[in-house]
């Protein structure tokens, strides 16, 4: 049986940006990268066409030249997963949303990860191995133990 892995959109900003000028962020770039780069054939990557829509726009953000975001976009939906985002995946995020208090946008990432029966979501956002719905583990890769 494949673990089903669920990857935020702050993980994938971190393991493309370099900034060495902030060391904070370089760290998580190294762990981000580290993390991505550790992944196995034992485990199924996920990502959601709204972590896509964020990764673009952040890059934007971050002044990185249109080419080189679409090429990162489309290397990283060739190499993962791409979930879609449906009426019924915006229905359940209201129900995460109201249970456990997230923004609307986390809740759409944690639908889209229990749609997907994934079982870990890496995400810098949320509380560290908190557990959604009893089958799925909010890990912050960032935190060092």
């Amino acid at each position: 049986m494949n673990d089903k892995v669920f990857i935020d959109t702050n993980i994938l900003i971190y393991a493309y940006l370099l900034s060495p000028k902030k060391e904070a962020d370089y760290i998580k770039h190294i762990q981000a990268k580290e993390l991505l780069n550790g992944f196995t054939n034992n485990q199924e990557i996920f990502i959601s066409t709204q972590v896509c829509n964020e990764y673009y726009n952040a890059l934007l953000k971050n002044k990185i030249d249109d080419t080189s975001i679409q090429r990162s976009l489309e290397s990283l939906i060739n190499a993962v997963n791409v979930s879609s985002i449906t009426t019924d995946t915006v229905k359940n995020a209201f129900k995460i949303k109201n249970k456990y208090l997230f923004s609307y946008w986390d809740s759409l990432v944690l639908s889209s990860a229990l749609e997907n029966e994934c079982t870990l979501l890496y995400s810098e956002d949320m509380q560290n191995e908190q557990l959604i719905n009893g089958v799925l583990r909010v890990v912050n890769p960032f935190i060092v133990e």
